[in-house]
This record gives structure tokens, sequence and C-alpha cells, in this order.
């Protein structure tokens, strides 16, 4: 009597062997067919996937030979380390074909101006639809993104995430050991997966996130897109004065260029920070009265209400 896996990983010594029977095990081995050409394209270690996704290295291999049954959750885990939707991996229609890999290299070797041309053609939803109820707080460390943002989040009712708390959450250590781990590109791949997750969990929310992550063409598209960001702004003393506040001193230690490297990376990004919807400069503002502007400015936006553009 053949033996049949459901969904949640259990055996039932009474299956039947049935068409339907076939047909899970044959939708069991086409999803590991494809976690593992997905992974080999990438030329990512069965190891890093396992650190990336929290799978086991084990389930990973049975996952990929089509010999083991992986639950929904999970399967979400995996789907998004490779940056993949969990869609793609269920399909029936061969995602290999030479025409949908041709697509997904040309898309990947494009500009960000290109593949924002190809996104708006492929998804006519409006931008307000895309966007919903979620409010993005972008800029430099120093700026007030997080003060701010929770301050928000608590007045308005809604919830407030920092983006680098879910990357800690997702990989188990903190960022900098990330960084020290995985790199720069590694960091990079958590953030924009961790955004992906956000965006398909809420709705409604206020989220701020890293400095740097407009540097990233790809995730930062995915940022206009979702959110309706605010680049919360600053003079470059006040940056310093506050990150220094919070107790950090290595902006300063040992680095009397500091200062200089600080308006250089300002004037790298403004024409990026730009790109968001609206701007809140918080110089010479208390928490208190940086707080009123930006309730006041979401307000005026409609950045909450079903209509907001």
């Amino acid at each position: 009597m053949t033996e049949i896996t459901n969904f949640r990983g259990e055996t039932d010594p009474g299956g039947t062997g049935s068409p339907a029977d076939a047909a899970v095990q044959a939708l069991i081995r086409r999803v590991g067919e494809r976690v593992r050409h997905a992974r080999e394209r990438k030329g990512i270690p069965r190891r890093v996937l396992s650190d990336i996704s929290g799978v086991s290295p084990r389930y990973l291999a049975q996952l990929e030979a089509g010999e083991g049954n992986i639950s929904i959750g999970l399967l979400q885990r995996v789907a998004m380390a490779l940056d993949h939707r969990i869609e793609w991996l269920l399909g029936e229609e061969d995602p290999w074909s030479s025409e949908v890999l041709r697509v997904a290299d040309l898309y990947r070797s494009a500009t960000s101006d290109v593949r924002g041309q190809v996104l708006r053609l492929l998804s006519p939803e409006p931008p307000e639809t895309q966007r919903a109820r979620r409010i993005c707080l972008v800029g430099l460390r120093g700026a007030g993104k997080s003060t701010l943002g929770a301050m928000a989040g608590t007045r308005l009712g809604i919830p407030f995430v920092e983006l680098n708390r879910e990357i800690e959450e997702q990989s188990g250590m903190p960022v900098d050991e990330v960084i020290a781990l995985y790199g720069q590109e590694g960091y990079r791949k958590l953030e924009h997966q961790a955004l992906s997750r956000i965006i398909a969990t809420h709705d409604t929310m206020i989220l701020a996130v890293a400095g740097g992550i407009v540097a990233e063409p790809e995730t930062y598209q995915l940022l206009l897109r979702h959110f309706h960001t605010i680049w919360v702004r600053t003079s470059p003393d006040e940056h310093m004065a506050r990150v220094r506040a919070q107790g950090d001193e290595r902006p300063m230690a040992g680095n009397p260029e500091a200062m200089e490297q600080l308006r250089s990376i300002l004037r790298s990004r403004e024409v990026l920070y730009e790109q968001a919807l609206a701007q809140l400069d918080t110089a010479g503002r208390s928490v208190d009265a940086s707080l009123e502007q930006l309730l006041a400015l979401i307000a005026e936006r409609g950045f909450l209400t079903a209509d907001a553009g």
C-alpha cells in the first residue's frame, strides 16, 4: 500500500495511489527541481540558502531531490531567499522557457529607468493602489526617522517597523554581524527580501529604512512603488550631533574629515532622496514640532486615505 505525505509533512499509510496522489507527488518533484535550478542559477550554495531562509540543509536537500514535503510557511521562506514568488515554484507553466529566461536576463542587466518602464507596463495598477496605506521614511541616519516614525505610529494607531530589525529577525543576528559574515551584497539581498515580506504582509504601516537603501536601484524602486515615501532631512551638523547624542562616537573618532565625508554622502544621494513623494526638514526643530509637521504632511497628502496618490 502506498504511503502519501500530505502538505503538513504527515504520512498517510492509507494512501491509494490515486491520480490525485500522483499529482501531489509530481508537484513535490516540480517544486524541488525549481528550487535547485534557481539556487544554482544564482550560484548560492545550499548552506547559504539554509542560512538565509532558516530552512535546514537536510530539509533543503530532501526538497530538491523531490523526496520530502515542506510546509507552505517554509516554502515561502525558501522562495523569498531565492528572490522568487511562491507561485513561481508551484505553477505548472515551465518557468525555464527560453523566452522567460531571456526577459529575466534582460531585466537584470537593464538600467533602473528601463526597469521602471517595464514594471509600469507589466503592472498597470495605479500607484495609489500599489502603495496602499504604507508610509516610508527615508534619509540619512540622524535625521529622526526612527524617533518620528515610532511616535507617528503611536499617534495614528498604525504599526511602525524598522527594516533593519526585520533583517535581524530574519537572519537571527545583528546587522553588523550580517555585514561581517555576508558582506554588503548579502546584507542588500536580505534587505530586499525583508522589504518584499513587509509589502506582502502590511497594507497600513510606517516604515523606517537605512540611509543607504537608495543606492540599491532595484530595492529602492520597489520601495518607491509600494510606499508613500517621505525624505526626512536635516543639516549635516545636526545629523552628526544626533548620532553622537545616541552614544555613537564612531563618526568623529579619529576622523577629522568625517563632516566633509557626511556632506559628500548627502550630495551624492540628494538626487535619489528627492525621488521621494514628500520632504520633511527637521533642522532646528524640536522632536514635538517635527512630529506635528509629519502628521500634518501625512494628512495633507492623503497618504492614509484610499485615494492617496
